[in-house]
């Protein structure tokens, strides 16, 4: 196994991470400006206020999107455990 051979593996897995957790994260930053604004229109400084919207949207995105994620992410370790034996030479 190379220099190389790591380079990709670490590549293609920090591609697997970025991928799979961008659907929570978009959805958490959106639902965190949303209710930033409305905070700064209503003049309501409640830090405790976008706690609950982010967990449900977050929720809600791992219903959906559960799936998918764990597809990429048990995908990514097939292969890597499948072409096992050309690593270890």
């Amino acid at each position: 196994m190379t220099i190389a051979d790591i380079t990709e593996i670490m590549s293609q897995a920090m591609y697997i991470v970025i991928i799979t957790a961008a659907p929570p994260l978009v959805v958490s930053m959106i639902i965190g400006l949303l209710i930033s604004i409305f905070q700064t229109v209503t003049s309501i400084q409640e830090q405790t206020l976008t706690f609950v919207p982010k967990v449900l949207s977050i929720f809600l995105v791992l219903i959906i999107f559960g799936g998918w994620m764990i597809g990429n992410m048990t995908g990514f370790m097939e292969n890597l455990w499948s072409d096992f034996s050309v690593y270890l030479h």
